[in-house]
């Protein structure tokens, strides 16, 4: 496949970075020589100097045969006129926009992005992206993961393994006897910082972080297991009232009023702004560093803070503070994928990556075939994919145990219209169903061949 990427920075580098990794013809256009001297020194692919919203530049970079064209530079104009040109100019099949500003994305001006407009197919709003998330994670605040898909019946968290856990030191195939009915499939762990499949007569250790694909409605009996099972906060504070940190208060209001909210913000205009456009969240104008702003906002008595401002380490050490001072749990927004194996150890709960949530987002359009979800773990080291099984799957039609699985996939459940399935030996994939996979990424090559879709899949 031919992409051309418009943008060089954290999001366009790791979309260019996994894409040509994978064979794919990557183009990266970045009007910044040093970004696009280390694409050219790094990566295998091409990196152009220019703005990629002017004609000739995309010619060069050879949008006339390009599949794809990728628009993540800083500024939201500079990707809908690169989406315009290429659709009106170089007719490139498929279009893929970043677009920040919320305003944009109001649905009163929705038929403004339609194909007689502006031609985007895919637009990626970061902002609502992580917001999302971290809602779901305060959803289900014992979780450090959770990927949903779009039929929401089936779920996949990652969850702390410590020496109290129920199914410590237990062989994956004793759980069904240890558990009845219970509709979950431990498919993979982080240990020692490594991703890797577990298998049925493996088990887990102290330590590990697993990867848990689980019934939506049996998530909470899952997390009660690992110790886990933590109600939902009712008193949050929130550091950063920019665009995310507005989101999820705005969001929390909507769905539940009851919730408490505090917001530390340290731009005094913004920290106004933000006043006036909630309806119940109280806004502090101030420092999160600052003992005294964490004590006027009660933190000591807040069961989540969410580390949420523009700076990563202003999220990590703010998260520490407020754990120190008594706060059950917290998040920090993290966009070095570096830092989270230190601030793991100063007392960081989960972290949310901005980065690896838009690729994720990205990933999921530009695979091709009948792959409906995608999500990575572990900076890429391996993904959570949820595909079609085809009439001409290998996996269609027999019992699993006569399926030799490569050593690094594991199937973590099947959804069969409103039925969720955790697979046996003996489940017999139906043609139609869809069916959750853990994969490593060097065996990301072979759920191609398990699902039998085309020779672009990747």
């Amino acid at each position: 496949m031919r992409v051309i990427i418009c943008g060089a920075g954290q999001v366009g580098y790791g979309i260019a970075e996994r894409l040509s990794a994978e064979g794919n013809e990557i183009t990266v256009i970045d009007n910044n020589p040093a970004l696009v001297q280390r694409v050219r020194d790094t990566l295998d692919a091409r990196g152009l100097h220019g703005h990629g919203s002017h004609p000739d530049v995309l010619a060069q970079a050879g949008a006339r045969d390009a599949d794809m064209l990728i628009a993540v530079t800083q500024v939201d104009e500079v990707n809908m006129t690169a989406c315009q040109v290429a659709h009106s100019i170089f007719e490139v099949p498929t279009r893929i926009a970043r677009i920040r500003s919320q305003s944009y994305l109001d649905p009163e001006w929705s038929n403004m992005f339609s194909r007689d407009h502006l031609p985007i197919d895919v637009i990626i709003s970061p902002e609502v992206e992580v917001g999302e998330l971290i809602l779901q994670r305060m959803a289900y605040p014992g979780a450090n993961e959770i990927v949903t898909f779009e039929d929401d019946q089936v779920v996949v968290i990652e969850v702390n393994v410590t020496e109290d856990c129920a199914v410590i030191d237990t062989p994956l195939r004793h759980l069904t006897d240890l558990f009845p009915n219970l509709q979950a499939t431990v498919m993979g762990v982080r240990r020692d910082g490594e991703m890797r499949v577990i298998h049925s007569h493996e088990q887990m250790i102290a330590g590990d972080q697993a990867v848990v694909a689980v019934a939506r409605d049996q998530v909470q009996r899952v997390l009660g297991l690992f110790g886990r099972d933590e109600v939902p906060p009712s008193r949050v504070v929130i550091a950063g009232a920019g665009n995310v940190g507005r989101y999820v208060a705005r969001r929390i209001e909507e769905t539940d009023p009851t919730v408490s909210i505090r917001i530390i913000e340290s731009n005094r205009e913004n920290a106004q702004r933000t006043a006036e456009a909630m309806k119940h969240s109280i806004v502090v104008f101030g420092d999160a560093l600052a003992e005294d702003i964490m004590r006027e906002v009660d933190v000591r008595d807040a069961h989540m803070f969410l580390g949420l401002t523009n700076d990563d380490k202003t999220n990590i050490l703010s998260s520490v503070i407020a754990s120190e001072m008594g706060c059950r749990a917290n998040i920090a927004l993290v966009n070095q994928s570096q830092y989270p194996r230190v601030a793991r150890r100063l007392g960081v709960d989960a972290f949310i990556n901005p980065r690896a949530i838009t690729v994720s987002k990205v990933l999921r359009h530009v695979r091709r075939g009948r792959i409906r979800g995608v999500y990575t773990l572990g900076n890429g080291a391996a993904e959570i994919l949820e595909a079609e099984a085809l009439e001409t799957s290998t996996l269609v039609g027999k019992p699993l145990r006569e399926f030799k699985l490569p050593p690094g996939i594991r199937i973590g459940a099947i959804v069969r219209g409103s039925q969720s399935i955790m697979p046996t030996g003996d489940t017999i994939v139906r043609a139609g169903d869809f069916v959750i996979v853990f994969a490593l990424a060097a065996s990301l090559r072979q759920v191609e061949q398990m699902f039998r879709v085309s020779i672009d899949f990747f």
